[in-house]
Protein backbone atom coordinates (compact mmCIF):
# COMPACT_ATOMS: atom_id res chain seq x y z
CA UNK A 1 0.00 0.00 0.00
CA UNK A 2 2.86 2.46 0.88
CA UNK A 3 4.45 1.39 -2.63
CA UNK A 4 0.82 2.58 -4.32
CA UNK A 5 1.00 5.98 -2.80
CA UNK A 6 4.18 6.13 -3.31
CA UNK A 7 3.57 5.50 -7.34
CA UNK A 8 0.64 7.78 -7.28
CA UNK A 9 2.79 10.65 -6.19
CA UNK A 10 5.28 10.13 -8.91
CA UNK A 11 2.66 10.04 -11.29
CA UNK A 12 1.36 13.40 -10.35
CA UNK A 13 5.03 15.06 -10.29
CA UNK A 14 5.36 13.69 -13.56
CA UNK A 15 2.78 14.85 -15.04
CA UNK A 16 3.33 18.71 -14.03
CA UNK A 17 1.23 18.81 -11.16
CA UNK A 18 2.68 21.50 -8.69
CA UNK A 19 4.88 19.50 -5.46
CA UNK A 20 2.24 20.96 -3.00
CA UNK A 21 -0.90 20.05 -5.02
CA UNK A 22 0.58 16.94 -5.99
CA UNK A 23 1.19 16.02 -1.78
CA UNK A 24 -2.20 17.45 -0.61
CA UNK A 25 -3.88 15.41 -3.79
CA UNK A 26 -1.85 11.79 -2.23
CA UNK A 27 -2.81 12.78 1.90
CA UNK A 28 -6.44 13.61 0.73
CA UNK A 29 -7.00 10.97 -0.97
CA UNK A 30 -4.92 8.81 1.65
CA UNK A 31 -7.76 10.15 4.64
CA UNK A 32 -10.49 9.11 2.13
CA UNK A 33 -9.41 5.52 2.06
CA UNK A 34 -7.73 4.88 5.23
CA UNK A 35 -10.28 6.70 7.62
CA UNK A 36 -13.75 6.85 5.09
CA UNK A 37 -15.12 9.65 4.02
CA UNK A 38 -17.02 10.65 6.28
CA UNK A 39 -17.11 14.56 7.38
CA UNK A 40 -14.98 13.73 10.99
CA UNK A 41 -12.28 11.85 8.25
CA UNK A 42 -11.99 14.82 6.30
CA UNK A 43 -11.98 17.24 8.73
CA UNK A 44 -8.14 16.38 9.61
CA UNK A 45 -7.29 17.63 6.54
CA UNK A 46 -7.95 21.46 7.65
CA UNK A 47 -6.80 20.68 11.63
CA UNK A 48 -3.32 18.86 9.73
CA UNK A 49 -3.18 22.12 7.58
CA UNK A 50 -3.20 24.28 10.83
CA UNK A 51 -1.26 22.22 12.74
CA UNK A 52 1.61 22.29 9.93
CA UNK A 53 2.58 25.84 10.09
CA UNK A 54 1.70 26.80 13.96
CA UNK A 55 5.44 26.74 14.61
CA UNK A 56 6.86 29.83 16.38
CA UNK A 57 10.70 28.76 14.88
CA UNK A 58 9.00 29.29 11.23
CA UNK A 59 8.31 32.88 12.01
CA UNK A 60 11.82 33.61 10.88
CA UNK A 61 11.16 31.83 7.18
CA UNK A 62 9.42 34.90 5.88
CA UNK A 63 11.74 37.70 7.88
CA UNK A 64 14.62 35.69 5.98
CA UNK A 65 13.01 35.87 2.86
CA UNK A 66 11.58 39.25 3.40
CA UNK A 67 15.61 40.39 4.51
CA UNK A 68 17.09 38.85 1.51
CA UNK A 69 14.68 40.51 -0.84
CA UNK A 70 15.16 43.64 0.93
CA UNK A 71 19.13 43.15 0.38
CA UNK A 72 18.83 41.96 -3.59
CA UNK A 73 16.59 45.18 -4.68
CA UNK A 74 19.12 47.05 -2.42
CA UNK A 75 22.14 45.68 -4.52
CA UNK A 76 24.03 44.91 -1.58
CA UNK A 77 25.42 41.79 -3.38
CA UNK A 78 27.13 44.41 -6.20
CA UNK A 79 28.88 46.11 -3.45
CA UNK A 80 30.00 42.93 -1.86
CA UNK A 81 31.28 41.56 -5.14
CA UNK A 82 33.20 44.83 -6.12
CA UNK A 83 34.87 44.52 -2.26
CA UNK A 84 36.19 40.68 -3.22
CA UNK A 85 37.41 41.90 -6.80
CA UNK A 86 39.59 44.87 -5.02
CA UNK A 87 41.09 42.66 -2.57
CA UNK A 88 41.56 39.54 -4.78
CA UNK A 89 42.04 40.54 -8.50
CA UNK A 90 45.64 40.08 -8.50
CA UNK A 91 46.02 36.52 -7.17
CA UNK A 92 45.96 33.66 -9.57
CA UNK A 93 42.33 33.19 -11.02
CA UNK A 94 41.49 35.86 -8.64
CA UNK A 95 38.43 37.38 -10.67
CA UNK A 96 36.66 33.62 -9.78
CA UNK A 97 38.15 33.61 -6.34
CA UNK A 98 36.08 36.88 -5.72
CA UNK A 99 32.97 35.16 -7.24
CA UNK A 100 32.75 32.70 -5.01
CA UNK A 101 34.42 34.74 -1.52
CA UNK A 102 31.48 37.20 -2.59
CA UNK A 103 29.17 34.18 -3.06
CA UNK A 104 29.77 32.77 0.24
CA UNK A 105 29.55 36.79 1.91
CA UNK A 106 26.19 37.27 0.59
CA UNK A 107 24.98 33.88 1.38
CA UNK A 108 25.75 34.53 4.91
CA UNK A 109 23.43 37.20 4.96
CA UNK A 110 20.97 36.34 2.93
CA UNK A 111 20.73 32.84 3.47
CA UNK A 112 19.38 32.73 -0.35
CA UNK A 113 20.67 30.33 -3.27
CA UNK A 114 18.56 31.68 -5.54
CA UNK A 115 19.23 35.20 -4.56
CA UNK A 116 22.72 34.77 -4.17
CA UNK A 117 23.70 33.49 -7.98
CA UNK A 118 21.43 36.06 -9.55
CA UNK A 119 23.06 38.78 -7.71
CA UNK A 120 26.62 37.80 -8.21
CA UNK A 121 25.98 36.34 -11.32
CA UNK A 122 24.45 39.15 -12.90
CA UNK A 123 27.83 41.23 -12.15
CA UNK A 124 30.31 38.30 -12.55
CA UNK A 125 29.57 36.75 -15.56
CA UNK A 126 30.53 39.03 -17.99
CA UNK A 127 33.43 40.51 -16.05
CA UNK A 128 35.03 37.15 -16.19
CA UNK A 129 33.99 36.18 -19.49
CA UNK A 130 35.39 39.45 -20.89
CA UNK A 131 38.91 38.66 -18.84
CA UNK A 132 39.30 35.46 -21.07
CA UNK A 133 37.81 33.05 -18.56
CA UNK A 134 36.50 29.76 -19.78
CA UNK A 135 32.87 30.08 -20.01
CA UNK A 136 32.17 26.84 -18.16
CA UNK A 137 34.49 27.54 -15.33
CA UNK A 138 32.32 30.91 -14.93
CA UNK A 139 28.98 29.79 -14.94
CA UNK A 140 30.40 26.66 -12.85
CA UNK A 141 31.39 28.97 -10.03
CA UNK A 142 28.63 30.89 -9.99
CA UNK A 143 25.94 28.33 -10.13
CA UNK A 144 28.17 26.62 -7.38
CA UNK A 145 28.49 29.44 -5.21
CA UNK A 146 25.09 30.56 -4.92
CA UNK A 147 24.55 26.89 -3.46
CA UNK A 148 26.34 28.09 -0.26
CA UNK A 149 23.10 30.45 0.46
CA UNK A 150 21.88 26.67 2.40
CA UNK A 151 24.66 25.45 3.46
CA UNK A 152 26.20 29.31 5.52
CA UNK A 153 23.76 30.30 8.31
CA UNK A 154 21.21 32.28 8.19
CA UNK A 155 19.68 28.98 6.22
CA UNK A 156 16.11 28.63 5.84
CA UNK A 157 16.01 24.55 4.95
CA UNK A 158 17.88 24.83 8.50
CA UNK A 159 14.58 26.11 10.01
CA UNK A 160 12.27 23.77 8.03
CA UNK A 161 14.65 20.83 9.48
CA UNK A 162 14.53 21.98 12.92
CA UNK A 163 10.54 22.42 12.21
CA UNK A 164 10.19 18.54 11.21
CA UNK A 165 13.26 17.58 13.62
CA UNK A 166 12.73 19.10 17.08
CA UNK A 167 16.59 20.19 16.83
CA UNK A 168 17.83 23.36 17.78
CA UNK A 169 18.04 25.92 15.46
CA UNK A 170 20.67 27.82 16.26
CA UNK A 171 22.84 24.50 16.93
CA UNK A 172 22.09 23.37 13.53
CA UNK A 173 23.16 27.08 12.11
CA UNK A 174 26.30 26.64 14.10
CA UNK A 175 26.79 22.46 12.22
CA UNK A 176 27.47 24.86 8.72
CA UNK A 177 29.93 27.46 9.28
CA UNK A 178 33.00 25.10 9.29
CA UNK A 179 31.83 23.23 6.59
CA UNK A 180 30.44 26.56 4.75
CA UNK A 181 34.08 27.52 4.95
CA UNK A 182 35.68 24.13 3.56
CA UNK A 183 32.99 24.38 1.00
CA UNK A 184 34.31 27.75 -0.24
CA UNK A 185 37.96 27.29 -0.05
CA UNK A 186 37.27 23.89 -2.22
CA UNK A 187 35.42 26.07 -4.72
CA UNK A 188 38.16 28.55 -4.85
CA UNK A 189 40.77 26.12 -4.98
CA UNK A 190 39.04 24.82 -8.30
CA UNK A 191 38.93 28.18 -9.55
CA UNK A 192 42.14 28.43 -9.03
CA UNK A 193 43.21 25.53 -10.79
CA UNK A 194 41.04 26.15 -14.17
CA UNK A 195 42.66 29.77 -14.19
CA UNK A 196 46.01 29.76 -13.45
CA UNK A 197 47.41 30.15 -16.74
CA UNK A 198 45.08 33.33 -17.18
CA UNK A 199 47.35 36.42 -16.96
CA UNK A 200 47.46 38.33 -13.66
CA UNK A 201 45.59 41.90 -12.96
CA UNK A 202 46.91 44.81 -11.61
CA UNK A 203 45.99 44.85 -7.99
CA UNK A 204 43.94 47.50 -6.32
CA UNK A 205 45.75 49.98 -4.71
CA UNK A 206 45.09 50.17 -0.70
CA UNK A 207 43.77 53.32 -1.09
CA UNK A 208 40.92 52.03 -3.39
CA UNK A 209 41.09 48.48 -1.25
CA UNK A 210 39.86 51.02 2.31
CA UNK A 211 37.75 52.85 0.23
CA UNK A 212 35.56 49.98 -1.00
CA UNK A 213 35.63 48.27 2.07
CA UNK A 214 34.43 51.29 3.70
CA UNK A 215 31.64 50.97 1.16
CA UNK A 216 30.78 47.36 2.65
CA UNK A 217 30.82 47.75 5.61
CA UNK A 218 27.30 48.03 6.93
CA UNK A 219 26.61 45.11 4.32
CA UNK A 220 29.31 43.29 6.14
CA UNK A 221 27.99 43.69 9.45
CA UNK A 222 25.00 42.14 9.02
CA UNK A 223 26.18 38.23 9.14
CA UNK A 224 28.18 39.74 12.53
CA UNK A 225 24.99 40.62 13.68
CA UNK A 226 22.84 37.83 13.08
CA UNK A 227 25.00 34.66 13.67
CA UNK A 228 26.93 36.49 16.31
CA UNK A 229 24.34 37.37 18.29
CA UNK A 230 22.61 34.12 17.89
CA UNK A 231 26.10 32.25 18.86
CA UNK A 232 26.84 34.95 22.20
CA UNK A 233 22.94 34.00 23.21
CA UNK A 234 22.28 37.76 22.55
CA UNK A 235 18.63 36.46 20.51
CA UNK A 236 17.16 33.58 18.75
CA UNK A 237 17.28 32.68 15.65
CA UNK A 238 13.54 34.29 14.94
CA UNK A 239 14.73 37.62 16.77
CA UNK A 240 17.56 37.49 14.73
CA UNK A 241 15.58 37.25 11.50
CA UNK A 242 13.99 40.54 12.57
CA UNK A 243 16.30 42.26 13.40
CA UNK A 244 18.43 41.57 10.60
CA UNK A 245 15.16 42.66 8.57
CA UNK A 246 14.80 45.42 10.15
CA UNK A 247 18.77 46.12 9.58
CA UNK A 248 18.83 45.05 6.15
CA UNK A 249 15.54 48.17 5.77
CA UNK A 250 17.95 50.13 7.30
CA UNK A 251 21.09 50.44 5.99
CA UNK A 252 19.50 50.46 2.29
CA UNK A 253 17.20 53.14 2.52
CA UNK A 254 19.09 55.05 4.96
CA UNK A 255 22.85 54.59 4.26
CA UNK A 256 23.42 53.04 0.97
CA UNK A 257 20.32 54.56 -0.49
CA UNK A 258 19.42 51.80 -3.19
CA UNK A 259 15.53 51.52 -1.79
CA UNK A 260 13.07 53.91 -1.07
CA UNK A 261 9.32 53.41 0.71
CA UNK A 262 8.24 52.88 -2.91
CA UNK A 263 10.00 49.92 -3.79
CA UNK A 264 8.55 48.00 -0.74
CA UNK A 265 4.98 46.78 -2.29
CA UNK A 266 6.98 44.60 -4.80
CA UNK A 267 9.58 43.80 -2.33
CA UNK A 268 6.63 42.72 0.04
CA UNK A 269 4.96 40.91 -2.99
CA UNK A 270 7.65 38.56 -3.94
CA UNK A 271 8.03 38.06 -0.28
CA UNK A 272 4.94 36.46 -0.05
CA UNK A 273 5.02 34.34 -2.67
CA UNK A 274 7.79 32.72 -1.52
CA UNK A 275 6.89 32.03 1.67
CA UNK A 276 3.04 30.96 0.47
CA UNK A 277 5.24 28.37 -1.37
CA UNK A 278 6.83 26.90 1.26
CA UNK A 279 4.53 26.86 3.51
CA UNK A 280 1.91 25.11 0.80
CA UNK A 281 4.32 22.75 0.04
CA UNK A 282 4.99 21.92 4.35
CA UNK A 283 0.72 21.60 4.09
CA UNK A 284 0.61 19.00 1.34
CA UNK A 285 4.09 16.70 3.01
CA UNK A 286 2.28 17.00 6.47
CA UNK A 287 -1.13 15.66 5.12
CA UNK A 288 0.61 13.28 2.90
CA UNK A 289 3.10 12.28 5.91
CA UNK A 290 -0.26 11.90 7.74
CA UNK A 291 -0.97 8.73 5.53
CA UNK A 292 1.89 7.44 5.83
CA UNK A 293 1.96 7.80 9.61
CA UNK A 294 -1.23 5.85 9.51
CA UNK A 295 0.78 2.95 7.53
CA UNK A 296 3.21 3.35 9.83
CA UNK A 297 6.04 4.05 6.87
CA UNK A 298 8.77 5.12 8.97
CA UNK A 299 8.54 2.27 11.43
CA UNK A 300 8.61 -0.57 8.45
CA UNK A 301 11.37 1.22 6.56
CA UNK A 302 13.23 1.15 9.94
CA UNK A 303 12.63 -2.72 10.88
CA UNK A 304 12.92 -3.53 6.85
CA UNK A 305 16.27 -1.71 6.69
CA UNK A 306 17.68 -3.14 10.09
CA UNK A 307 16.57 -6.27 9.35
CA UNK A 308 18.54 -6.35 6.23
CA UNK A 309 22.39 -4.94 7.78
CA UNK A 310 23.36 -3.39 11.15
CA UNK A 311 25.73 -1.87 8.76
CA UNK A 312 25.04 2.00 9.35
CA UNK A 313 26.97 3.20 6.47
CA UNK A 314 25.35 0.97 4.12
CA UNK A 315 22.11 2.56 5.36
CA UNK A 316 24.12 6.11 5.09
CA UNK A 317 24.93 5.23 1.38
CA UNK A 318 21.40 4.26 0.45
CA UNK A 319 19.92 7.59 1.83
CA UNK A 320 22.58 9.37 -0.17
CA UNK A 321 22.25 7.71 -3.19
CA UNK A 322 17.82 8.28 -2.76
CA UNK A 323 18.75 12.29 -1.91
CA UNK A 324 20.88 12.58 -4.64
CA UNK A 325 17.94 10.72 -6.83
CA UNK A 326 15.09 12.99 -5.92
CA UNK A 327 17.63 15.81 -5.99
CA UNK A 328 17.21 14.94 -9.84
CA UNK A 329 13.25 15.96 -10.58
CA UNK A 330 12.69 17.68 -6.93
CA UNK A 331 13.70 21.12 -5.63
CA UNK A 332 15.15 21.33 -1.93
CA UNK A 333 12.48 22.48 0.04
CA UNK A 334 10.22 19.37 -1.16
CA UNK A 335 12.93 17.04 -0.44
CA UNK A 336 12.96 18.31 3.09
CA UNK A 337 9.86 17.56 3.76
CA UNK A 338 8.75 14.64 1.48
CA UNK A 339 12.00 12.88 2.31
CA UNK A 340 13.33 13.89 5.98
CA UNK A 341 10.17 12.92 7.86
CA UNK A 342 10.57 9.45 6.84
CA UNK A 343 14.50 8.74 6.77
CA UNK A 344 14.77 10.78 10.26
CA UNK A 345 13.89 7.91 12.38
CA UNK A 346 16.32 5.97 10.30
CA UNK A 347 19.14 8.43 11.11
CA UNK A 348 18.75 8.05 14.57
CA UNK A 349 18.19 4.69 14.96
CA UNK A 350 21.30 3.61 13.74
CA UNK A 351 23.12 5.70 15.83
CA UNK A 352 24.19 8.99 13.54
CA UNK A 353 23.96 12.31 14.74
CA UNK A 354 21.18 14.64 13.96
CA UNK A 355 23.26 17.64 13.64
CA UNK A 356 25.81 16.13 12.06
CA UNK A 357 23.00 14.78 9.26
CA UNK A 358 21.61 18.13 8.16
CA UNK A 359 24.73 19.15 7.07
CA UNK A 360 25.23 15.72 4.93
CA UNK A 361 21.30 16.20 3.54
CA UNK A 362 22.24 20.11 2.78
CA UNK A 363 25.61 18.86 0.85
CA UNK A 364 22.55 16.77 -0.66
CA UNK A 365 20.05 19.26 -1.51
CA UNK A 366 23.28 21.60 -2.69
CA UNK A 367 23.63 19.18 -5.56
CA UNK A 368 20.38 19.29 -6.14
CA UNK A 369 20.78 22.63 -6.89
CA UNK A 370 23.38 22.04 -10.02
CA UNK A 371 22.05 18.52 -10.67
CA UNK A 372 20.05 18.42 -14.46
CA UNK A 373 17.32 18.19 -14.85
CA UNK A 374 15.46 20.66 -12.34
CA UNK A 375 18.49 22.18 -10.50
CA UNK A 376 17.12 25.22 -9.83
CA UNK A 377 20.72 27.70 -10.06
CA UNK A 378 21.09 25.76 -13.92
CA UNK A 379 17.76 27.71 -14.98
CA UNK A 380 18.82 30.78 -12.92
CA UNK A 381 22.23 30.83 -14.69
CA UNK A 382 20.46 29.98 -18.14
CA UNK A 383 17.93 33.58 -17.13
CA UNK A 384 20.97 35.56 -16.44
CA UNK A 385 23.25 34.43 -19.32
CA UNK A 386 21.23 33.91 -22.34
CA UNK A 387 24.28 33.18 -24.54
CA UNK A 388 25.53 30.34 -22.50
CA UNK A 389 23.98 26.36 -23.10
CA UNK A 390 22.99 24.27 -20.80
CA UNK A 391 25.51 22.19 -22.14
CA UNK A 392 27.86 24.78 -20.99
CA UNK A 393 26.24 25.69 -17.72
CA UNK A 394 26.16 21.77 -17.30
CA UNK A 395 29.62 21.12 -17.81
CA UNK A 396 31.26 23.83 -15.70
CA UNK A 397 29.23 22.44 -12.12
CA UNK A 398 30.75 18.70 -12.69
CA UNK A 399 34.01 19.50 -10.70
CA UNK A 400 31.69 21.66 -8.01
CA UNK A 401 29.40 18.60 -7.38
CA UNK A 402 32.68 16.47 -7.01
CA UNK A 403 33.95 18.55 -4.13
CA UNK A 404 30.50 18.80 -3.07
CA UNK A 405 30.58 14.86 -2.83
CA UNK A 406 34.15 15.01 -1.37
CA UNK A 407 33.50 17.01 1.31
CA UNK A 408 30.60 14.54 2.42
CA UNK A 409 32.84 11.87 2.36
CA UNK A 410 35.25 13.89 4.33
CA UNK A 411 32.85 14.62 6.90
CA UNK A 412 31.90 10.72 7.62
CA UNK A 413 35.72 10.73 8.70
CA UNK A 414 35.62 13.98 10.43
CA UNK A 415 31.99 14.77 12.06
CA UNK A 416 33.68 17.27 14.40
CA UNK A 417 33.89 19.27 11.82
CA UNK A 418 30.39 19.59 11.70
CA UNK A 419 29.47 19.36 15.58
CA UNK A 420 32.33 20.90 17.46
CA UNK A 421 31.12 24.60 17.24
CA UNK A 422 26.93 23.52 18.07
CA UNK A 423 29.02 21.04 20.92
CA UNK A 424 30.21 24.80 22.72
CA UNK A 425 26.63 26.71 22.61
CA UNK A 426 25.52 27.59 25.53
Amino acid sequence: MIATFTIILFFLLLIGLPVAFSLGMGGVAGIFAFMGGTSEALSQVPIIGYQSIDDFVLTAVPLYILMSQILLEGKVGSNLFELANKWLRHLPGGLGIATVIACAIFAAITGSSVACAVTIGAIAIPEMLSRGYDRATVLGSVAAGGTLGILIPPSIPMILYSAITDESVGKLFMSGVFPGVLMTLMFTGIVVMRSRHLKREAPATWEERIDELKKSFWGLLLPVIVVGGIYTGIFTPTEAAAIGTVYSIIITMLIYRTLTPMDMPKILKDTVKTTCMIFAIMIGANLFGFVLTILEAPQALTESVVGITNNKWFVFIAINILLLFLGTILESVSIIFIALPIIFPLICSVGFDPIWFNVVMLLNLELALITPPVGMNLFVLKGISPDSSMTDIVKGVIPFGVAMALLIFILCLFPGIATWLPSVIK
